[in-house]
């Protein structure tokens, strides 16, 4: 048998977590293995938001703000989906 390299649970199990929150809703939008992609996610995100932000407030929709956080794989939602980059879809934050 071949050797295999072990890997800790823990280090396979810690994701970066974008999270989207508007109001006191709080929304995974995507995961990252590394802190620096999720991190250049984020501001693309927040860039996204400010270009867009008067379209948002002109048609009511809530103006999503961005964070990024070590999230464990299991604490992900079982049928969790990314977010589109303002944080909604058809007029709802999802």
């Amino acid at each position: 048998m071949a050797s295999m390299a072990v890997v800790p649970r823990g280090d396979e199990d810690t994701l970066w977590a974008v999270v989207a929150t508007v109001g006191r809703a709080n929304r995974v939008a995507e995961i990252f293995r590394s802190r620096t992609a999720a991190l250049e996610d984020r501001a693309w995100r927040a860039q996204q938001v400010r270009a867009y932000e008067d379209f948002l407030v002109r048609s009511k929709q809530p103006v999503p703000h961005y964070s990024v956080t070590p999230i464990r794989r299991s604490d992900l939602p079982r049928k969790w989906t990314p977010l589109p980059a303002l944080g909604f879809l058809r007029g709802k934050f999802i």
